[in-house]
């Protein structure tokens, strides 16, 4: 018996990986986060599967659905939204699996940042503008961020800045990132519901974004990004299809 974690992708059903739909198709079991996860991906999982909405569940009683699944010899899909490796609550879940010794393995996924770039149709790293893409979020009653994570200490840099999870706190996140190392005209770009139906995108500055984001009633399920590279023109091509490399070089 296997537990697999599988990252679903940002929405979209075919997004998800080629490898976490096969094991979908086949595990008996199905544990997945209601309000994330779209119906259709969840039409993959066997016509008789054991399919559990783990959002009101403790950590501890979705522990009891792999610890049963575990005693009667039953893989498991565990989705999760976009990728395992980050605001996943996945290693929790492992630590426990470590402590009963209890087998799991992590298939990775399109993460919701990936999916919001595309959407936006730009490149979240441009020779000369910004080599650099940090992914973060807010602090929160429930979850208080490590020292030297505030968006002050982060945005210092200026380089290409993703916050997951924060879009309830726009008006707060705004004058933070003005007095670390962003403008007022600093282009910024929200994408809720990345892939989905009913995507939203919105673009505007650091002066703006917050005004729209109320606008378009965007509280949650957002990517935010910021940074130089969402209107960058007129920048350097890249080293790595020029005609003054040497061909086959690695460097």
């Amino acid at each position: 018996m296997t537990v697999y974690f599988i990252g679903a992708g940002p929405g979209a059903a075919d997004l998800i990986t080629v490898r976490g739909q096969r094991l979908l198709q086949q595990c008996p079991v199905c544990l997945y986060a209601g309000s994330i996860m779209p119906d259709d991906l969840l039409a993959l999982c066997p016509a008789d599967a054991r399919v559990v909405d783990t959002g009101p569940l403790t950590l501890e009683q979705i522990i009891a659905e792999l610890v049963a699944a575990d005693a009667a010899g039953l893989d498991v899909a565990r989705l999760h939204s976009g990728d395992p490796a980050i605001y996943s609550a996945l290693a929790e879940q492992c630590r426990h699996l470590d402590a009963l010794g209890i087998a799991y393995d992590i298939v990775p996924g399109v993460p919701a940042f990936a999916a919001a770039a595309a959407a936006l149709g730009r490149e979240l790293t441009v020779p000369g503008v910004a080599q650099t893409v940090t992914l973060s979020r807010v602090s929160t009653l429930s979850t208080a961020m490590p020292e030297g994570e505030d968006l002050i200490t982060l945005s210092k840099p200026g380089s290409t800045l993703v916050l997951h999870l924060a879009a309830h706190r726009i008006d707060a996140i705004v004058p933070q990132l003005r007095d670390g190392g962003y403008r007022a005209d600093t282009p910024v770009a929200v994408v809720a519901f990345a892939s989905w139906p009913r995507e939203v995108v919105l673009r505007g500055t650091l002066g703006d974004i917050a005004e729209k984001m109320h606008d378009a009633g965007i509280t949650k399920t957002a990517v935010i990004i910021v940074g130089d590279v969402l209107a960058a023109e007129g920048f350097t091509d890249s080293y790595l299809y020029s005609s003054g490399r040497t061909r086959g070089s690695q460097h």
